[in-house]
């Protein structure tokens, strides 16, 4: 039908849904704005236990699955073999997992710890060296295991119950063990809704936000006139990109920019490397890996927190936004990771991103705080503003126009493969599970996307994106139950699995 194809209640469902939040958005944006930010810090503030122990039990499960002998089991069974190539694997899984992220917060938020921007980690003093610890600790803390573990909980379920037992790529599916034939009526129905809902709303929050850092950047830099015409112009490049990949699909289109990132990034991250102070690199490598391990503890408990303002306004928060985008990044996760097993799965998801990113953060956050403990250019005064805390960096480096453009052609392409990946995950989420949906309506949500981030941008502004960002994060709330049953969904499957591949191997004898 008009290159759409129906099989659920879930896609109109979702579109009525979406729109409807577009024009409250726009016709009352402080009213939405107020309202969404108490439901999430209501959230925030009485339900920051669950969060904490959600993302434990998330690490520690996946560490188990490492070493279990459950971890053989291959997804999509013995005789699969994977699709994509380790690094080209790799690449697609950060690309959309949490890249745009580390090009701002890898500078930005040790910076922010350290010089008591909103509170302090555990309230370790500022500006001191207990402070520059305690600052890399909790930024690795934040974009390290658990994360990632979060990601890999819902990619792995959807991984297995589509791969291994035949159902539909949808989230749906992961909870077959538990509610039976229900899965196909409402309760899977509002399960596959929210995860629309949450992914839509945090890819049209990003891209906004992501618009008005890039534009912010090109201000910086170049002087260019920081407008609401230069973030539409911007958000409308991003989007035709993304147009083009999903067309072409994930081999000519998602591969192709995430292999293209993954090249940008290693030559800035060699840049910085060898510009910023190779020796102050290899000793971040250390410091950073200490600081984390030696962090991760207290910063992982909940009870008796006497750092409220930071626990809640960076981990808890964090917690949440990971949780509301897990659908996503899970679900395409999943989708490219047919033929791996359990343990290579995991590994490559959990434990290789978190050491990538001790890489990244000693490079990038490392180069940062040391400027900011010496005084040197602008971060020495703190951050001013996230999206050019970056930009500041580089400043202090050789050819900064050069690498500063750099810089910013990483995050376009960062926001176009976030984007064009979410669009293929709603694509399957709305088809009913289906990898084989009409052209049209990928091209639907990623239109979709670009639009609603336009029209609040121009309608509403950052307070209108804001209300959307709230509502996404407050979805974090309802997902993190839904992880947990997961969860359970998972190792219930995993041991039937193993039970049935021991019976096979004994009759086979």
């Amino acid at each position: 039908m008009l290159g759409m194809d129906f099989h659920n209640p879930v896609f109109p469902i979702s579109t009525l849904a979406i729109l409807a939040f577009v024009i409250y958005a726009l016709v009352y944006p402080d009213a939405a704005n107020s309202h969404l930010t108490a439901a999430r810090g209501w959230s925030i503030a009485y339900f920051d236990w669950l969060f904490m122990i959600a993302g434990n039990l998330f690490v520690l499960l996946c560490l188990v699955l490492i070493v279990l002998p459950l971890g053989r089991i291959r997804l999509g069974g013995d005789q699969a073999r994977p699709e994509y190539s380790t690094s080209s694997w790799f690449a697609m899984l950060f690309a959309a997992g949490m890249g745009i992220g580390l090009m701002f917060w890898s500078v930005a938020e040790p910076v922010a710890y350290y010089t008591d921007w909103y509170g302090t980690p555990l309230n370790v003093a500022a500006r001191t060296p207990e402070g520059a610890s305690a600052a890399m600790g909790a930024t690795m803390f934040h974009w390290g295991l658990h994360p990632w573990a979060i990601y890999a909980m819902v990619g792995l379920s959807l991984a297995f119950f589509a791969y291994n037992r035949g159902l539909p790529l949808s989230l749906r599916s992961a909870f077959t063990p538990i509610l039976g034939k229900r899965v196909r009526g409402w309760p899977g129905h509002t399960i596959d809704i929210f995860a629309v809902l949450a992914t839509i709303f945090g890819l049209a929050t990003s891209l906004g936000f992501g618009a008005s850092q890039a534009a912010g950047g090109l201000n910086y830099l170049f002087e260019v006139p920081n407008t609401i015409g230069t973030q539409i112009a911007i958000i409308i490049l991003v989007t035709v990109a993304a147009l083009f990949s999903v067309w072409r699909g994930i081999d000519g289109g998602v591969k192709l920019f995430s292999n293209i990132n993954m090249a940008l990034a290693i030559v800035l991250l060699a840049f910085v490397v060898i510009t910023g102070s190779t020796l102050l690199f290899l000793n971040g490598l250390w410091s950073t890996t200490l600081a984390y391990a030696s962090h991760i503890l207290p910063l992982s408990n909940w009870v008796g927190r006497e750092d409220t303002t930071w626990y809640h306004g960076w981990t808890v928060f964090y917690w949440a936004w990971w949780i509301s985008w897990s659908p996503f990044v899970g679900m395409f996760i999943a989708r490219v990771s047919r033929g791996r097993t359990v343990r290579e799965f995991l590994i490559a998801v959990l434990l290789v991103p978190t050491l990538v990113t001790i890489v990244w953060m000693s490079a990038f956050g490392g180069t940062a705080l040391n400027q900011s403990v010496n005084g040197v250019g602008e971060l020495a005064n703190g951050i001013s503003e996230v999206s050019l805390a970056m930009f500041q960096m580089l400043e202090q480096l050789p050819l900064t126009t050069l690498t500063s453009s750099l810089a910013i052609l990483l995050v376009l392409i960062f926001f176009i493969t976030s984007s064009d990946s979410g669009s293929l995950v709603i694509d399957n989420i709305t088809a009913g599970g289906k990898h084989d949906a009409p052209r049209g309506q990928r091209v639907f949500w990623a239109c979709l996307e670009g639009v609603i981030a336009g029209i609040l941008l121009y309608g509403g502004g950052n307070t209108a994106l804001g209300a959307l960002q709230a509502g996404a994060v407050a979805t974090g709330l309802p997902f993190t139950l839904i992880l947990l049953a997961m969860a359970y969904s998972l190792v219930k499957g995993l041991v039937e699995e193993q039970r049935e591949m021991s019976i096979k191997a004994t009759n086979a004898a």
